[in-house]
């Protein structure tokens, strides 16, 4: 063989190889739309685990040093050994380190008169630290990482070994997240030590980034988007709280969150604070004792810049990110309204946007189609059509959560409001009806706490509350979207509670499912009746006009069932509880609920005659 041979021979032999290396590259893949579990990236083992601090823009421990927020990343080994790039998916929260125990005397004592404070101090528990490096999380590995992602976690200001001070809501958790996905596209430094100098960069990302957790993990997604991060493509907040208002408040009124009574936002910041011992008397003082003291305001329940600092539904128009949400409607922790006011802005600014809602409680991811679907378009950059999906996904009573049936939009695009009116009941039980009866006159009830809205919803005469029910459905009746109450009313003392349920009668005493009988729930402070901002004293005997929404809502209800608007004063498990014997009188000519029904009032119609 010539020399001329021996050279293309070897040309061809290299060729040959360099093709068989490039071919056999692990690459994700994607099927439907979707990314597909690649063998080369599932064994765990394989993986590179690290961790680092980001530098934030901030300083909130009362040093002279911006805070580092820990963040720790699990990789393909093939983002090293072939120069792979992947995209993130980002889970931040102040929950990795531990929380504080339930310890007695933690919640706000709520058995005391309103506008008075409470007669005894709450007792501040220290959270013990858990964790060590290099491990914040192990959440999300196994779903994403095989899938083609890298999984970056954090902890949040003032938590685990991260830096800074937790502030329930404040600037700096929103600034924090960001500050990671800056730092995962180039634009912020990251270091090997909360306080050396050694550097750290990002080389193995597109600094494509997805975010999605549940509840408080879930807001800060949401947090991050609204600063307008470069990088932050997509988010999936799952029973996010929105704002921290509506999460402690209703309508001008003190309401503790479902299954914590006596909880407020101080308290919140007790059970994350596992940050540095030695930083937590400074931010105790100066986030716990001064800010929040001074703003939170349970006296009154009014909305002031305190809470509009925590609400994200203002900080909305630098927002960029597409969004999926994920809610439950018998979410009564953290209330459906949360998600349901940002998909409505999310829209109103042209943003992808699809909701996903299932008929149970507090957390429940949509399903993980939907969830890769999402982030395969908007990391991977697969063009799969999810955008022109469907904008709504409920899962119908008794369905399975994988299965939710596809709408429009939410509210479903048929529902119209449907006005019922009271027709007089002498506590006993008075009638719902499309016709408005003049001169019903005014009904009394006598306020009681220890009296469940169950036991009212039961009761077929009582003196605490009042009981209004539509004919028995003769055929299944679809509602969807927000009931509206308009109501007058007066008290016999300056202030007095208001809560309002929707349900669904007879009541089921054996049924397991929340949504046989609690359709929506409802809460307002009279004190408020002109202003969310600015309480007044009742008047004994004057009379005041509130319009409301109750909590969003999706249901049928079933061909047999009689909806009922129940209108009582304390409610045991949400509200403060004063002394029983408040009197609270409604005028039944000057009050009403709107219902959006599916059909409208033919369908109501149809359903009651």
């Amino acid at each position: 063989m010539t020399k001329k041979h021996q050279f293309f021979a070897l040309f061809l032999f290299t060729v040959c190889i360099t093709t068989t290396i490039a071919q056999e590259k692990t690459v994700p893949i994607f099927e439907n739309g979707e990314a597909q579990i690649v063998e080369g990236f599932s064994d765990y083992k394989e993986w590179i685990r690290h961790d680092l601090w980001v530098e934030t823009t901030f300083n909130t421990d009362g040093d002279d040093k911006l805070d580092r927020m820990h963040v720790s990343v699990t990789r393909p080994s093939q983002t090293d050994t072939e120069g792979l790039k992947l995209p993130v998916i980002y889970v931040t929260s102040p929950y990795f380190a531990g929380v504080a125990g339930d310890v007695n005397g933690v919640m706000w004592n709520v058995e005391h008169e309103l506008g008075e404070p409470a007669n005894e101090e709450r007792v501040h528990p220290e959270v013990v630290r858990t964790g060590k490096r290099p491990i914040i999380s192990n959440s999300h590995l196994m779903k994403w990482v095989p899938r083609g992602y890298i999984v970056v976690h954090s902890s949040s200001p003032g938590t685990g070994l991260s830096q800074g001070a937790p502030t329930v809501g404040g600037e700096n958790e929103s600034l924090a997240p960001k500050a990671v996905i800056d730092w995962l596209n180039g634009h912020a430094k990251g270091y090997t030590s909360p306080d050396g100098n050694e550097t750290v960069e990002a080389t193995w990302t597109t600094g494509k980034v997805g975010m999605t957790g549940t509840s408080y993990n879930g807001t800060l997604p949401l947090a991050a988007a609204t600063t307008g991060v470069e990088g932050l493509e997509a988010i999936i907040p799952i029973a996010p709280n929105t704002s921290y208002y509506h999460y402690y408040r209703s309508n001008g009124l003190v309401r503790s969150p479902g299954g914590y009574l006596g909880e407020d936002i101080d308290v919140l910041y007790d059970f994350i604070h596992s940050g540095d011992e030695s930083k937590r008397p400074y931010n105790n003082k100066t986030v716990r004792d001064t800010e929040m003291m001074n703003g939170m305001d349970r006296l009154t329940g009014d909305y002031n810049d305190f809470w509009a600092g925590r609400d994200y539904l203002n900080h909305m128009k630098n927002m960029k990110a597409a969004l999926l949400m994920s809610h439950g409607f018998n979410d009564w922790n953290v209330m459906p309204e949360h998600s349901y006011r940002i998909y409505e802005q999310a829209k109103k600014q042209g943003l992808p946007t699809q909701i996903y809602y299932h008929q149970n409680g507090h957390g429940g991811p949509p399903p993980i189609t939907m969830m890769n679907r999402w982030f395969t378009r908007y990391l991977h950059g697969i063009e799969n059509g999810v955008e022109k999906d469907p904008q709504a996904w409920i899962v119908r009573e008794n369905d399975n959560h994988d299965n939710p049936t596809a709408y429009d939009a939410y509210p479903n695009t048929k529902a119209q409001p449907v006005t019922l009116h009271l027709n007089k009941s002498e506590n006993k039980i008075g009638a719902l009806t499309t016709k408005q009866n003049k001169n019903q006159g005014r009904e009394t009830l006598i306020d009681d706490f220890n009296i469940s809205g169950k036991e009212h919803a039961q009761a077929e005469n009582s003196k605490n509350r009042l009981l209004f029910v539509t004919p028995t459905l003769t055929q299944d009746l679809h509602l969807s979207g927000e009931a509206s109450i308009t109501i007058s009313v007066s008290s016999n003392k300056p202030a007095v509670n208001l809560s309002v349920w929707l349900v669904s009668l007879p009541w089921e005493n054996d049924s397991k499912i929340i949504t046989d009988n609690i359709i929506t729930r409802g809460w307002a402070d009279p004190q408020n009746s002109k202003s969310l901002t600015e309480s007044s004293p009742l008047k004994p005997g004057e009379f005041y006009d509130l319009t409301f929404k109750l909590q969003p809502d999706d249901q049928i209800i079933r061909t047999g069932q009689q909806i009922g608007l129940i209108i009582f004063s304390s409610d045991k498990e949400f509200t403060l509880h004063p002394k029983p014997g408040t009197e609270l009188t409604t005028d039944l000519d000057k009050t009403s609920i709107t219902l959006p029904v599916v059909g409208g009032i033919e369908a109501f119609k149809k359903a009651t005659e």
